[in-house]
């Protein structure tokens, strides 16, 4: 729903995340604030964001940063399967 429930969440699972997908753009707390609050605390965490925004126009409204990995929403479930192998083989290596 948003970060805000994604963070209640992670604090009563406990567990340790292997990835997290989040959307740019949610309602009370956005992907980029989630991913940095979860960071903090986990911080090779890898991180994968959705937007339905064109990468090149949230760069250059600075909500991401041109490192980060980004899928571009409507997106086929072979892309993600791609960009989540590229985000844990970085992190295995």
């Amino acid at each position: 729903k948003d970060g805000i429930q994604a963070m209640e969440i992670i604090g009563e699972k406990g567990e340790e995340i292997d990835l997290l997908i989040t959307d740019v753009v949610m309602p009370r707390m956005g992907g980029r604030e989630l991913a940095e609050k979860l960071k903090e605390v986990m911080p090779n965490l890898p991180i994968l964001f959705a937007s339905g925004y064109t990468d090149d126009a949230i760069v250059r409204h600075g909500v991401l940063d041109t490192n980060m990995s980004f899928v571009q929403k409507p997106f086929t479930l072979d892309e993600v399967a791609r960009k989540v192998r590229d985000l844990l083989g970085q992190n295995a290596a």
